[in-house]
C-alpha cells in the first residue's frame, strides 16, 4: 500500500472522483432482477462500505459520480449482442428509464452536487457515455471505482479508466459479484494489476486529513 503521504496525494479530493457502479435498487436493492448479487452486495458490506465512502465523498468535498444502466420501455438502442443482454431481456425486474428500478439504492444517499450518468447500452459505465468528458472537466487525476459488479462493469469501468490515462483505485471491500468467492480472485489476479487496490478505511483515513488543494 502507498505510503501515507502518497496516498494523500493520490486521493487529494480536488482531483479525485468517486464512481458508483449500478448501485441502483434494481440491481442491488430489495426488489432487485439480480437478488443473488443483490444478497452478495449487501451481506458482504459492499453496499455499506460504498454508502461509508460517498457519505465521506460529500464531507470531503469529493466529487461523487453514480453510473446507472437502464433501458427504454421499448428497448431502443439497447444492445443484443451477448448472452447477457438476452437473459436481462427476460428478467421479471426491467431496468426502465424513470422507474424505481433505476434510482440510487439505499442506504447510499444521493446529494445535489451529485452527478448520475444514464447509459441505454454496452456493458462498460464509462465508454460511449458522457463520463470522460465530465472527469476531464472536473479535472480528475484519480477515478474510485465501486459498485457492481465485479464480474462485468466494475472491471469493465478500471481497464476504461485506465486506458483513458486515470489513475483508478479499488476499494476491494466495495464492490461485489457473483459468487461471492470470485470478487476477491479478480481483484488479486486482475485488478491489482493496473490498479491502486485499497480498503474503504484507507480512503476514508486518507479523506481525513486531505491535501489542501481547491478543485478547479
Amino acid at each position: 500500500m502507498p505510503s501515507t503521504e502518497a496516498l494523500a496525494e493520490l486521493l487529494d479530493p480536488a482531483t479525485t472522483v468517486l464512481l458508483t457502479v449500478e448501485c441502483q435498487q434494481g440491481v442491488v436493492g430489495t426488489e432487485s432482477a439480480l437478488p443473488e448479487l443483490a444478497a452478495v452486495a449487501r451481506e458482504s458490506g459492499a453496499l455499506g462500505n460504498v454508502a461509508r465512502l460517498v457519505a465521506a465523498a460529500h464531507t470531503a468535498g469529493v466529487q461523487v459520480l453514480h453510473a446507472v444502466a437502464e433501458r427504454r420501455p421499448d428497448g431502443r438502442g439497447a444492445n443484443h449482442n451477448a448472452r447477457l443482454f438476452k437473459a436481462a431481456a427476460r428478467l421479471p425486474v426491467q431496468q426502465l428509464s424513470g422507474t424505481k428500478a433505476v434510482r440510487i439504492a439505499p442506504p447510499i444517499e444521493v446529494a445535489e452536487e451529485d452527478l448520475v450518468v444514464r447509459r441505454l447500452h454496452g456493458v462498460s459505465p464509462i465508454a460511449g457515455t458522457d463520463v470522460d468528458a465530465l472527469l476531464r472537466n472536473l479535472g480528475c487525476r484519480t477515478l474510485i471505482v465501486t459498485g457492481v459488479s465485479s464480474n462485468v462493469a466494475v472491471p469493465n469501468a478500471v481497464f476504461d479508466a485506465v486506458n483513458l490515462g486515470y489513475t483508478a483505485v479499488v476499494p476491494a471491500d466495495a464492490i461485489a459479484g457473483v459468487p461471492a468467492d470470485y470478487t476477491p480472485v479478480l481483484v488479486r489476479n486482475t485488478l491489482s494489476l493496473v490498479a491502486t487496490v485499497l480498503t474503504s478505511d484507507d480512503v476514508l483515513t486518507a479523506w481525513k486529513h486531505p491535501r489542501r488543494a481547491a478543485r478547479a
